[in-house]
């Protein structure tokens, strides 16, 4: 029971990472269409925060399998 619990765990973890990091892309990319000349520091500050919200989940997942 608590492994189908932990599982449970790292799907929402990873859910919510794959939600976050679509709503930084899609954001970055409305960025960048109203301003082409910043584009650069979009991509940057886009990389970034894909990079954070990734470790995070990373770290959910570890978190909800350690738990079982």
């Amino acid at each position: 029971m608590t492994g189908s619990i932990a599982a449970l765990g790292a799907g929402l973890a990873v859910i919510g990472a794959g939600l976050g990091i679509g709503q930084v892309g899609g954001k970055a990319m409305e960025g960048i269409a109203r301003q082409p000349e910043a584009a650069s520091k979009i991509q940057t500050a886009m990389i970034i925060a894909a990079a954070l919200i990734e470790g995070v989940a990373l770290f959910g997942v570890v978190v909800a399998l350690l738990g079982k």
